[in-house]
């Protein structure tokens, strides 16, 4: 019995850290030194959540090939969001941390 209680706890920890998704609000969480998930497709006029759930470290959101500004850190437990009315592909990368990538592709 004590066995399915450890799998149960663990198949919740392990899916809380993918994407979370409705009709309209999108999560991608922050931790690891990752964004996950790293690449998302939603529709036009979804609002995505980038959740920090470090214990320790900052990261921040940069669409810096939009010719956007650095914008500020995230510290662990805040978070940022965007709404995407526009269709595309927007690539994103963590200032302090450049090796962390994603984008979002936005469909009609």
């Amino acid at each position: 019995m004590r066995w399915k209680t450890y799998l149960m706890i663990f198949l919740l920890v392990v899916f809380a850290q993918e994407v979370r998704t409705d009709n309209k609000l999108t999560i991608v969480v922050i931790k690891g030194f990752q964004f996950s998930a790293q690449e998302i497709t939603i529709k036009r006029g979804t609002t995505v959540r980038w959740e920090n759930q470090e214990q320790r470290q900052y990261h921040n959101v940069w669409f810096e090939a939009s010719g956007e500004e650095e914008p500020d850190y995230l510290f662990p437990d805040e978070f940022y969001e965007r709404v995407f009315d526009e269709v595309g592909s927007f690539p994103y990368r963590c200032g302090p941390h450049p090796k962390m990538t994603g984008i979002v592709h936005v469909i009609e």
